[in-house]
């Protein structure tokens, strides 16, 4: 909103009641004449004769408080916003909801929604002009500007379906204003009507571009490509190729997956011609890059998203220190910067961007940082605190990854060979690299990327989510795209607080900077939620609490295939060192998998879209990770090779050959994990097979056992390496 015009009328209006004096009027003329020209000293001594005259009215004070902050340079929010609360606290001494029958207190109402507004107060500022709404005059100029700011606030809080029922009365109003003066009525009473209908049709003329461009930001929220189309072209006819027009068309091409088109359309744009964010709130060089990081970003060229998103975060931290924001101390947030650039910081929306691009290119160390310094503002995000796990998990997983890259490296099995010729002995690496403490003698609650700290992160995502479980379910796989704050020309895009207050807002969770969660969408983040809980809990020796979240996870009515999978490995480990081994052959088998497919039940998307930097459903670029079973098949032998580490347990030796044998029929030998081989090795030893084990270390691959040579007095037993986290059930999601 363009703030300068929207005080200016709220002092002008506010100056002039009923029971004024001929000399009153004329002061009060004089000190709103002098506020338009801008001569705001020489207004204020007006008001201030005024006010002498009349000590009463709480409005010559309003528009004092007004005139002051504009004295300041716009600079003074926190005052102003404190001013009008002791006038709001004057007028209703007593708290009164419907404090506003009194529709001459209106303007004291609107100058309140309009300071929330700018503190990113969104459901304050809502809550007030709808009350404002309700006691609007249909054919005011005032009725417009409050229109024009209930429609922002909604775009802001991801309610376009409130936001085009507006945008739809502005609409009629227009065309019955229209009407009524092309009759042309002689009744003189109805003059200042009619002369009031023409100024407003004449405001809404010129409002229309802003109209169209507010019509496809909430058709983008919706994702409602048709009827998004045909606004666009109403953009381009009334704005032309401005900077605006030109970024929601950009945007409107990449929800569609036109990503070249997208990037095109952004490169025309000419953002050197746009004013300023002292002007319009905006910095439209920082949309700019974060809008291209987006974009790239949904093409899985995630460095180069990244370069750009580091190219937004030091535009927006230039134009901070051009803003005198230097500092990011409360208690100097919202003095000597001027109230309508307070919007213009977007820095931790960036960070929210950055950090999911960091992870998705494998730094999680890096993502840890900015997620950190983004949760701080966004810490009601259950989606942000699962991001930040993951980037704990990622940090912590060592080499699993690499090993699990082509062929197992004998590195994974042999740790060193002693002695030569017939003393020359191999020395078989240790597989328990389980229940390590991550980070010894210091506080779990202390933020860094330890498994400890991922635990307390998931356990604050799943508090935050509601409570009704038990509804469809998904893979976090799909929740972990990028969070965009991609806000570009009309209007910055984060909202605090998710308020709605229709029948839609139930269903809805807010995820601020991300568009809010869907029912489904929730359900699907708290699958990715418990099945992350179950891996870090295994991963920390807590074996109870891991099989409390696995099973949970296997309770949920719709959970996603790859989750299931997951679900039953997990479990089937924690009961394993829970010594219930017949509990854990029932989870492991291989029936259990009946699909691994990494997608979601719903177009998930794990964005902070601003209005126009959104994002598509899922990017082109995502890989399925290579320690993770590509087919059902391969699945279903992860399944065999576990349960024959199970039955070897129980000492049921032949079942377990049989199950590491059939498992290895189905997948190729690239895909045999190594710890499946150190099962072999071991099974051979039990059976006095000496040579062929040694014959599957050398050749690193399992071989069938031709000739069974049972020596009962089997040699020393080895230690059994049979608890198998590492490959097996350290299967990462993403």
């Amino acid at each position: 909103m363009a703030e300068s015009t929207e005080q200016n009328e709220a002092k002008h209006d506010g100056s002039s009641s009923p029971g004024m004096t001929d000399q009153e009027k004329e002061m009060a003329a004089s000190a709103h004449e002098a506020f338009v020209a801008g001569k705001y000293d020489e207004s204020l001594k007006h008001l201030e004769a005024l006010q002498e005259l009349n000590k009463e009215d709480y409005k010559i004070a309003m528009n004092k408080a007004v005139v002051e902050f504009y004295t300041s340079g716009q600079t003074t929010t926190g005052t102003l916003k404190h001013a009008l609360m002791a006038m709001k606290n004057q007028v209703h001494t007593t708290e009164d909801v419907d404090g506003l029958d009194d529709v001459d207190n209106s303007l004291l109402y609107y100058n309140q929604a309009i300071v929330h507004y700018h503190m990113r107060q969104y459901s304050e500022a809502i809550s007030i002009g709808e009350k404002l709404y309700q006691f609007l005059e249909p054919f005011e100029k005032f009725a417009q500007a409050v229109c024009f700011l209930l429609v922002d606030l909604y775009l802001l809080t991801f309610q376009p379906e409130k936001a085009l029922h507006l945008l739809a009365v502005l609409d009629k109003l227009a065309v019955q204003g229209s009407n009524k003066n092309g009759k042309g009525e002689n009744n003189s009473s109805n003059k200042d009507g009619g002369t009031q209908r023409s100024e407003f049709t004449a405001t809404i003329e010129a409002a229309k571009s802003k109209m169209h461009q507010y019509k496809v930001r909430a058709y983008i929220q919706m994702k409602s490509s048709k009827a998004c189309k045909r606004e666009i072209k109403s953009v381009m006819n009334t704005a032309g190729n401005s900077a605006p027009s030109l970024f929601l068309k950009s945007n409107f091409e990449y929800l569609r997956g036109n990503y070249r088109k997208a990037v095109k359309l952004l490169n025309s744009s000419n953002i050197a011609e746009h004013p300023g964010p002292i002007k319009t709130g905006e910095c439209v060089r920082c949309m700019f890059w974060n809008n291209l990081g987006c974009i790239h970003f949904a093409m899985g060229k995630h460095n180069l998203g990244i370069f750009y998103f580091k190219k937004a975060l030091q535009e927006n931290d230039h134009t901070c220190a051009q803003l005198g924001d230097g500092g990011n101390g409360q208690s100097k947030k919202f003095t000597g910067i001027p109230m309508c650039a307070l919007l213009a910081n977007k820095r931790y929306e960036l960070l929210y961007n950055c950090g999911i691009q960091l992870l998705h290119i494998g730094r999680p160390l890096a993502a840890f940082e900015c997620l950190m310094e983004a949760v701080q503002v966004y810490h009601s995000n259950p989606r942000l605190w699962l991001r930040l796990a993951e980037c704990c998990i990622s940090a912590n997983k060592g080499g699993t990854e690499q090993e699990s890259k082509g062929l197992p490296c004998k590195k994974g099995i042999v740790q060193s060979i002693v002695g030569q010729g017939y003393h020359r002995k191999i020395v078989l690496a240790s597989q328990s690299a389980q229940n390590t403490i991550y980070s010894e003698g210091q506080s779990a609650a202390i933020p860094v990327a330890s498994m400890e700290f991922a635990a307390i992160c998931l356990r604050n995502a799943l508090l935050l989510l509601p409570e009704h479980q038990q509804q469809d379910t998904k893979t976090e796989n799909g929740s972990k795209s990028s969070s965009q704050s991609g806000s570009t020309e009309s209007g910055s895009e984060n909202s605090d607080v998710c308020s709605g207050k229709g029948p839609e807002a139930d269903k809805l969770l807010s995820a601020a900077p991300s568009s809010p969660l869907r029912k489904q969408e929730v359900e699907n983040l708290r699958c990715s939620i418990l099945a992350c809980s179950a891996y870090v809990a295994l991963a920390l020796g807590d074996n109870l609490m891991a099989l409390n979240h696995a099973e949970k996870l296997l309770l949920q009515s719709k959970v996603s295939g790859s989750l299931k999978f997951l679900g039953h490995l997990y479990a089937a480990e924690a009961l394993i060192s829970l010594d219930r081994i017949s509990d854990a052959i029932a989870h492991l088998n291989p029936e259990n998998v009946s699909d691994v497919s990494m997608g979601v039940l719903t177009s998930e998307q794990d964005q902070a879209g601003s209005d126009k930097g959104d994002e598509p459903v899922e990017s082109s670029g995502k890989q399925t990770p290579l320690c993770y079973p590509s087919s059902v098949t391969s699945a279903r032998a992860m399944m065999l090779f576990n349960l024959g580490s199970a039955y070897c347990l129980r000492s049921e030796y032949d079942k377990a050959r049989k199950c590491l044998h059939q498992a290895a029929l189905m997948v190729n030998t690239k895909e045999i994990p190594p710890e499946a081989i150190l099962l072999g090795v071991y099974l051979e030893l039990q059976n006095g097979n000496t040579q062929l084990a040694l014959q599957i270390i050398k050749r690193n691959q399992l071989l069938p056992s031709a000739v069974q040579r049972v020596s009962p007095e089997s040699r020393k037993k080895p230690v059994q390496p049979i608890q198998l986290p590492s490959s097996f059930t350290q299967v990462q999601r993403k």
